[in-house]
Formats: structure tokens, sequence, C-alpha cells
């Protein structure tokens, strides 16, 4: 599988408060992000996939959800996330 546990482990320290810390935006963001990139290559060699073109749409709309509840919340969280993803030009 592309993402076990240790993948996730790493994240979430990278990203969140610690290893365990599963529930704040920012690990939650930098997962879907991950998860987005690795569907993002699958799809690009099975364009017919159309399940999975599906999750990718829902999972990109998760993100945007959250990264708008973040922007919202605190302005300098949402703009240290996005600058470590690189998710903006």
């Amino acid at each position: 599988m592309y993402l076990d546990s240790e993948k996730k482990q790493e994240i979430f320290a990278k990203y969140g408060k610690s290893n365990t810390d599963t529930g704040s935006p920012e690990a939650q963001i930098a997962l879907f992000s991950y998860r987005i990139s690795h569907l993002t290559e699958h799809l690009q060699s099975n364009h017919k996939d159309y399940s999975t073109a599906r999750s990718l749409r829902m999972l990109v709309g998760k993100r945007r959800r959250l990264l708008d509840y973040l922007k919202n919340k605190d302005i300098e969280r949402y703009r240290s996330i996005i600058k470590e993803l690189g998710l903006r030009k």
C-alpha cells in the first residue's frame, strides 16, 4: 500500500504538533496533499479510472474546506501551511 502507518506518523510529526496529532488542520491538509499527489500520478497513467477521479475530486474538496476553515480561523497558520506544502505560486 502506498500509505502505511510509518508514512502517516512521519507526516503528522512534520506538520502536526506531534506524531499522534491527527486532528489538527495542518496535519490533515498535509495528509490530503500526499494522497492527492499519489492519486494524480495514478490517473496520469490510468485516465479511464473514473472512480479514482471522483475520489480525487472529493479529496480536493475536503482539503479546500479545511484550508478555508484555517484561513478564517488563523490566517498565519494558513499562510505557513500553504508555504510549507507549496500549494500556491
